[in-house]
C-alpha cells in the first residue's frame, strides 16, 4: 500500500511521539536507581532523557500520570527490570496512594460554610483541618467574606452577591497550585468562570442531589437541574463523589471524569453513652427514634413522622418546614439545632437513628449515629445503600417508599457494640488524603510562569495611571 504524503507525515509524528514517550519512561527507570519517584523532579527526568522539560509535561502533565504510565510500561518490556527497581516503583505508587504528596497551596471555593450546619460544611471544615495538619496551605473563599442575602424559603442559607472581582483578587493574591470548587452557587460559579477563562485546572465535588432538591421545592423538571449540573461540572478535571451508587447515577446522566472521595467521622466526639453520662431523653417513652438534619421538604422527614412506631420520635434540627410539621405531628419532640457535645449526646441516647432522605449523596449523620453506637434505619437511597448493607450497623427499607417502619423495628435488635466497631473503620485523615490525591495541580513550570506573568501585568496596569 502506498502512503499519501499526509498519512506518511501523520505516521511519522506518531512514531516520534511513541519514541519520545519511551525515552522519558526509560529515563524514569534509570532515575529510580537513585531514589523514589516522589523525590524526582521533571527537570531531572528531562535532563536524564536529554529532552526539554516542556516535552515531559506535554506527555505527562502530572506526576501521577507519569507514574501510572511507567507502571504499565515496565510490565510490557521484554527485558525485565531489576528487582530493586520494581520495588521502588511499588513504593512510589504506595506513597502516592497514602497521601504523602508534597505540600501545596490549595484554594477551596464554597457557597456552604459556617455558621451553616450541614454535612457539606462539616466535611469541608474537617478535610481542610486535616490538610493543614498534613502540611498543605489552604485558602477558603466562602460567603462570610461577602455581602449576602437569605435564600428565599430558606433563611438559614446565605447567598453571596458581587463576588466575581473579589474572588479574582483572592486567586491573584494566593496563587494556588490546586483549585477545588465545592458548590455550584455564586462563589462556585465565579471560581469556575475564572478557571475556564484563565485555563487553570480545577476539580469539583457533588455534595447534594441538586436537581432533585430544586424539583422538590420548585415547579422545575429534573432535566433542567441535570442540564445545569452537567454544564457546571463539564470542565472539571475530576468530579468527586462520595459513593459508588452516586457515581453510577451521575454516569447514567452523562457526567464524566467521576472519582471516589470517601467520608470520615470523628469517633472521639461521637461515642457511645457512658453509664455515668446523663440521658438527654429521660422522661420520654422508649424506644427513641431520632432524626437529625434540616427540617425541609427535600429531607423527606414526613415519611418518618407518619410511621406508626412505639415510643417517641425526636427531630433535631430546624428549617422551613418546622412549624408546619410541629402542628401536624404534636406528639413528636422537636429540639431545634444541636451542635458539639449536645448533638453527640442526642445520637448516643437514641435507640434508632432514622434517615428518610432520598436526596442526599452520602448522609454524614449516618456515620455520626453509628459512631455513637446507634443503629440506623434508612431507605435504599445513595448514601445508605453504600454504607448499611453488610455492616451489621443498620437496616434498609425494602424500597424507596416502603418498609421504613419494619427497618426501624429490626434496627432495635442490632448489637450497639458492632455498630460502633463499624464506624471506627472510617477516618477523616483517609478522607483528606483521598481529596488531595484527586486534586489536579497546575503543573510546573507553567504554574510559575502564569502567576509571574499575572503579577507583571498587574504592575504594568498600576504604573499606567502614574505615567499618564
Amino acid at each position: 500500500m502506498t502512503l499519501t504524503p499526509s498519512r506518511y507525515v501523520s505516521n511519522l509524528r506518531e512514531r516520534q511521539k511513541a519514541e519520545t514517550r519511551d525515552q522519558i519512561l526509560r529515563a524514569v527507570a534509570r532515575r529510580l536507581e537513585a531514589g523514589p519517584l516522589e523525590d524526582m523532579s521533571f527537570a531531572e527526568i528531562a535532563a536524564e532523557a536529554q529532552i526539554g522539560e516542556r516535552t515531559v509535561y506535554r506527555h505527562f502533565p502530572t506526576k501521577e500520570a507519569l507514574l501510572g504510565a511507567f507502571w504499565a510500561w515496565i510490565q510490557t518490556q521484554a527485558v525485565n527490570p531489576t528487582k530493586p527497581a520494581k520495588q521502588r516503583v511499588r513504593e512510589a505508587a504506595n506513597s502516592i496512594r497514602d497521601g504523602s504528596q508534597k505540600p501545596m497551596r490549595i484554594l477551596v471555593a464554597t457557597d456552604a460554610w459556617e455558621p451553616q450546619v450541614n454535612g457539606v460544611v462539616r466535611t469541608l471544615t474537617r478535610v481542610i483541618d486535616e490538610m493543614r495538619q498534613m502540611g498543605h496551605t489552604v485558602e477558603v473563599i466562602s460567603p462570610d467574606q461577602f455581602k449576602t442575602f437569605p435564600l428565599p424559603t430558606y433563611n438559614e442559607i446565605k447567598v453571596a452577591v458581587g463576588v466575581y472581582e473579589p474572588v479574582q483578587e483572592h486567586f491573584k493574591a494566593f496563587e494556588p497550585e490546586a483549585i477545588h470548587i465545592a458548590t455550584e452557587g455564586p462563589i462556585g460559579l465565579a471560581a469556575r468562570r475564572i478557571c475556564v477563562e484563565w485555563k487553570l485546572p480545577f476539580t469539583t465535588s457533588y455534595h447534594t442531589r441538586f436537581p432533585e432538591y430544586v424539583s422538590a421545592r420548585l415547579p422545575l423538571p429534573l432535566a433542567a437541574g441535570y442540564a445545569y449540573m452537567k454544564w457546571f461540572h463539564k470542565p472539571s478535571g475530576r468530579l468527586m463523589v462520595a459513593t459508588p451508587t452516586m457515581r453510577d447515577e451521575l454516569e447514567r446522566h452523562g457526567f464524566r471524569n467521576i472519582t471516589a472521595w470517601s467520608r470520615g467521622v470523628d469517633t472521639i466526639a461521637f461515642h457511645p453513652r457512658a453509664p455515668e453520662e446523663p440521658d438527654v431523653f429521660a422522661g420520654l417513652e422508649r424506644p427513641i427514634f431520632l432524626s437529625v438534619g434540616r427540617v425541609a421538604v427535600e429531607k423527606n422527614i414526613e415519611a418518618f413522622l407518619a410511621l406508626d412506631l412505639p415510643g417517641t420520635k425526636v427531630v433535631v434540627g430546624d428549617g422551613p418546614q418546622t412549624e408546619e410539621l410541629k402542628a401536624r405531628y404534636p406528639r413528636t419532640v422537636f429540639t431545634g439545632f444541636k451542635v458539639g457535645e449536645e448533638l453527640a449526646a442526642h445520637f448516643a441516647c437514641a435507640d434508632v437513628f432514622v434517615f428518610p432522605s432520598l436526596t442526599d449523596t452520602f448522609g454524614l449523620v449516618i456515620l455520626e449515629a453509628m459512631a455513637a453506637g446507634t443503629p440506623v434505619a434508612a431507605y435504599p437511597a445513595p448514601g445508605p445503600i453504600d454504607i448499611v448493607p453488610g455492616s451489621g450497623a443498620g437496616v434498609l427499607a425494602v424500597t424507596a417508599t416502603e418498609g421504613l417502619r419494619e427497618a426501624c423495628l429490626e434496627a432495635l435488635k442490632l448489637d450497639r457494640k458492632a455498630v460502633r466497631a463499624f464506624a471506627e473503620t472510617f477516618s477523616w485523615r483517609a478522607c483528606a488524603e483521598d481529596f488531595v490525591r484527586n486534586l489536579q495541580p497546575y503543573p510546573e513550570p507553567e504554574q510559575t510562569r502564569f502567576w509571574r506573568k499575572l503579577r507583571r501585568l498587574a504592575r504594568v496596569r498600576r504604573r499606567r495611571p502614574e505615567a499618564a
